[in-house]
C-alpha cells in the first residue's frame, strides 16, 4: 500500500495565498524607493499658474464632473512654497517668463512641471516677439499636455501619466531624502 504524504498549512483559511506569496497580515517589505514615490505620486499639490484660456479647463478639472480629487490633486495650492506640481496653463509672454522661472525657484524639491495646452508648449498661434516659443525654454518640462484648449480630461490623463513617471523614479542614493541623515556609528569610550 503506497504511503500518503500530507502538507501542512501554515496559514488560516482567511489569509489569500497566490503561489508561494503569501498575502495579508501586518508585514509589507518594498525599497524605500517605491514607498516614498507611491506616496509622493498619489498625494500632488498642483500650483494654481492659470495664464490664458487654458487656465478655465484646468480650473474645471477639480468641478464635481471631472473631479482630479479622485486621483490625489484635489487642493490647488496658492503659494509655491505648498506646491510641487506647476501646471502652465497658457500663453507664456516673455514678460511673464521671469515670473515663472522665480516661482518654479521657490518650489520644494521634488517638484515636476505640466505644459498645458499649444500655447504653453510650443507658443501655438502665437509666433511673435512677445511669446515664448515653449515653456521648456524656461523651466524644465515633464508632461507636455496638447490641444487648444485641452479638455479637462486631457489634463486628467496628463496628471495620470505624470503619477506613472514619479512612481518609476529612482533615487541615485539616500541622501537626496531629506527626512534621513545617515551618520557613521561610533561607540563612545567610558572617561
Amino acid at each position: 500500500m503506497p504511503k500518503r504524504i500530507e502538507t501542512l498549512v501554515l496559514h488560516d483559511s482567511s489569509t489569500p495565498v497566490i503561489g508561494d506569496v503569501q498575502k495579508g497580515g501586518s508585514v509589507v517589505v518594498t525599497t524605500l524607493d517605491t514607498l516614498l514615490n507611491q506616496a509622493r505620486a498619489n498625494a500632488l499639490w498642483p500650483l494654481t499658474f492659470g495664464l490664458a484660456c487654458c487656465a478655465i479647463e484646468m480650473m474645471s478639472t477639480v468641478a464635481a464632473r471631472f473631479d482630479l480629487a479622485r486621483f490625489g490633486s484635489e487642493a490647488f495650492r496658492a503659494t509655491p512654497r505648498q506646491a510641487d506640481v506647476m501646471i502652465i496653463a497658457g500663453r507664456l509672454s516673455k514678460k511673464m517668463a521671469p515670473v515663472l522661472r522665480q516661482i518654479y525657484d521657490q518650489m520644494p524639491e521634488p517638484k515636476w512641471v505640466i505644459s498645458m495646452g499649444a500655447c504653453a508648449s510650443s507658443g501655438g498661434v502665437y509666433n511673435n516677439y512677445a511669446i515664448v516659443q515653449g515653456a521648456d525654454q524656461v523651466v524644465p518640462v515633464d508632461v507636455y499636455v496638447p490641444g487648444c484648449p485641452p479638455s479637462p480630461d486631457a489634463l486628467i490623463y496628463g496628471v495620470m501619466k505624470l503619477q506613472q513617471k514619479i512612481k518609476r523614479q529612482s533615487m541615485a542614493t539616500t541622501k537626496q531624502l531629506s527626512l534621513i541623515e545617515l551618520k557613521p556609528r561610533t561607540l563612545e569610550e567610558p572617561a
